[in-house]
């Protein structure tokens, strides 16, 4: 159905102003009583139905009031949280203490360099650095984070790409968390950034083997990657030429180099449906090519070897395999299998190597690396020591490699890296992170439980905790949660949680449906009409956290953030009793507006994982669910709120009139609280002792409204 909407503005005052006072003691602002937004209806009327919306007016971010009330928010959670200043210090403190400041990452050959990049203690940002291969060679800094930053208020290096001849590096920044990236490249032999500079684009780039040609994104009006173009270098970027174009508001495009360096790949990707397009490297100036022609439903990507492309499919196979296409004739009909499809174990990508083919699957709920050899058509499984972990994916970059590097880490090993030799099919420690202060993983008993969805369906949930622990109903338990786009929360190892954990915490990751832990049918059985089995399952996870003893509802905190933070406010509506503390950060809390409204970042795109409510079938279901349209005259739980003023995902007024509508319904004198971010987006502030300090205040709120005062 057509969205037929009826505006009615009625600019009547329902509610009071915010009132800031002063306190004449030390002059630092305060609220006295928590703010309180004006309330001003907004009706909308979609299918037969009106919806009354008192805080619309906070969407314009250009108008005073709205800043108003967002530092006055901010003043408020800064004088509530005034007293937890020193636990919030000591938490710093003890973070910090156990990351080694000063770091090298692990070296990664590629040409005649060794590339890596280091931490300097005191230094907020990395620096990127190389060295020939001899080993007297000097050390080249290619880029410093630190000095791209200088005194901006946030910094975010995107997407580097060194040319094939090494000389020159291209590289995006962001300085304000919008995403959006100034794209700029530098001289590697000269150390001077050329005169070339291009605003508006996206993650990823690609060089042709002309060292001259660079292909990038640019992004529309709703922040959606939708061209490609490709820049000559020394001319003007206004000149640049238009290499594609995708119209459908649904897809978005990125851009990548094969590791063979003989292609350039175009992806334009939906939620459910792909299409992948080439450009001979060596040819740059060429017209992409299609693959295969996309069909609705069918989802596929593309590596290089030798003469053919090997794809990742879901074509008739929903949990994917791989096959094998001509690079003359790649479309469907002359597609092979190579790996053929199992539908116990889901495929997640392939990485191809002169020799071998390295698969990434994931199966009862883990990952794991297949390596496939091109010789002998033989697969072999890499085996992992540990019953719940996890494994991705290192840096790679050339194609002749005899090894593979990839990263394991598990909930109390931390993160390692290792180099699996294809030949003798073994796996050597290149590093594992140092945490310092006497960090001993023997101390802490790692484990995986199942809850029981009402629907009968088994919900893993991943455990960490000290060894020791009783299970008697009293232990402090963060549960966390995410549960959409079929990403997985895989159990890695986070220095941060010790903190917890020595306060005698369970730490708990519900992998429930709408994420990808357990295949494609895990992912579709918690989306669309269907999503509300994402919310069950959590809860599900949290009963039986209480149900097993580990904790009870006065002792269980919940954190989930972006879509994890649409979770954290349906369950809190559905079972406000259930929790002591919520912690929802950056959450996508007003569903029904935001999906109604196709200017905002994502919005058409998510039709695909949420559905169209402009169709009514799809309207009434996130109508059901929606957190800030289901907020009614309740006592909820104890709540912080976090957002980004400059958040390009979730804009930052969805928290801000969830926070408002909360303060105005909720019943009791639980805890209240929403932090705007004013200088930056979806993943808060930058540096890495300033992502401490974000840690700090979360756990500090946490710990004190549970009574842990140290």
């Amino acid at each position: 159905m057509i969205r037929m909407p009826l505006v009615i503005l009625i600019l009547t005052m329902l509610g009071e102003s915010i009132t800031v006072t002063t306190r004449a003691d030390d002059m630092t602002p305060a609220v006295a009583t928590p703010p309180r937004a004006k309330m001003i209806s907004h009706q909308e009327t979609y299918h037969g139905q009106t919806m009354t919306d008192n805080y619309y007016w906070l969407r314009n971010r250009e108008q005073e009031d709205v800043l108003d009330y967002l530092k006055a928010e901010n003043i408020y959670t800064q004088n509530v949280m005034k007293p937890t200043q020193a636990l919030q210090d000591k938490l710093f403190e003890e973070m910090k203490s156990r990351i080694k400041e000063t770091d090298l990452s692990v070296p990664v050959k590629y040409g005649p360099y060794q590339y890596y990049s280091r931490t300097e203690k005191g230094k907020q940002y990395r620096i990127h650095a190389r060295k020939g291969l001899a080993p007297e060679a000097a050390e080249e800094i290619i880029l410093d984070e630190n000095e791209l930053a200088g005194n901006a208020q946030y910094f975010r290096l995107g997407t580097q790409s060194i040319s094939p001849n090494h000389q020159l590096i291209a590289c995006g920044v962001d300085t304000n968390g919008s995403e959006t990236y100034t794209l700029r490249i530098k001289n590697l032999v000269t150390g001077a950034w050329l005169s070339d500079s291009i605003p508006n684009t996206y993650y990823g780039l690609a060089w042709g083997n002309d060292n001259e040609t660079i292909f990038y994104t640019t992004l529309d009006d709703a922040k959606r990657p939708d061209k490609v173009y490709r820049h000559t270098l020394g001319t003007p970027h206004e000149a640049d030429q238009l290499v594609y174009h995708e119209t459908d508001e649904r897809f978005h495009t990125s851009i990548r180099i094969s590791r063979s360096q003989r292609f350039i790949f175009i992806d334009a990707n939906s939620q459910i449906t792909s299409e992948v397009s080439f450009i001979d490297a060596n040819r740059p100036n060429d017209n992409p090519q299609i693959i295969t022609t996309r069909r609705d439903g069918v989802e596929y990507s593309a590596v290089h070897h030798s003469e053919h492309f090997y794809i990742v499919t879901n074509d008739k196979a929903i949990n994917f395999k791989i096959v094998r296409a001509p690079i003359d004739r790649p479309s469907v009909e002359n597609w092979d299998d190579v790996i053929p499809y199992d539908p116990a174990v889901r495929i997640l990508r392939a990485s191809a190597f002169r020799d071998h083919l390295v698969i990434q699957e994931r199966h009862r709920g883990l990952r794991g690396l297949r390596t496939y050899d091109f010789k002998s058509n033989r697969a072999h499984e890499v085996s992992f020591p540990e019953p719940v972990y996890t494994v991705h994916e290192g840096d790679n970059p050339e194609f002749e490699a005899a090894s593979y590097r990839y990263e394991y880490t598990s909930l109390v090993t931390p993160r390692s890296i290792f180099d699996y030799d294809f030949n003798t099919q073994t796996s050597t420690l290149r590093k594992r992170d140092e945490v310092l202060g006497g960090y001993d993983h023997m101390q802490y008993e790692s484990k995986r439980i199942f809850a029981y969805a009402k629907d009968g369906t088994r919900v893993p949930v991943s455990l960490v905790y000290k060894k020791g622990l009783k299970k008697n109903g009293t232990n402090p338990t963060l549960l966390y949660g995410y549960g959409s786009y079929g990403i997985s929360i895989d159990p890695g190892f986070n220095s941060n949680r010790i903190s917890l954990l020595d306060r005698g915490f369970v730490y708990a990751i519900a992998h429930i449906r709408g994420g990808g832990d357990l295949g494609r049918p895990w992912y579709q059985d918690g989306k669309f009409l269907k999503k509300k089995n994402t919310f069950t399952d959590f809860i599900a996870a949290a009963e039986h956290l209480i149900h097993e003893q580990f904790t009870s509802p006065d002792h269980l905190a919940i954190l989930g953030g972006s879509a994890g933070g649409l979770l954290m406010g349906a369950v809190t509506n559905m079972r406000p009793d259930l929790f002591k503390v919520v912690i929802a950060n950056v959450p996508f809390v007003d569903v029904v507006n935001t999906m109604l409204d196709a200017s905002i970042p994502l919005t058409v795109i998510e039709y695909e994982e949420w559905g169209n409510p402009n169709k009514k079938e799809f309207f009434d279901y996130m109508l059901s669910y929606s957190p800030y349209d289901n907020v009614t005259a309740k006592a909820y739980p104890n709540i912080l709120i976090t957002a980004g003023l400059n958040d390009p995902r979730v804009q930052y007024w969805e928290p801000a009139k969830w926070t408002a509508k909360l303060r105005t319904l909720k019943t009791n004198d639980n805890r209240l609280l929403l932090k705007t971010n004013m200088g930056a987006g979806h993943s808060g502030k930058s540096g890495r002792y300033e992502k401490l300090h974000t840690v700090a205040f979360d756990y500090a709120f946490m710990l004190d409204t549970l009574g842990i005062k140290q």
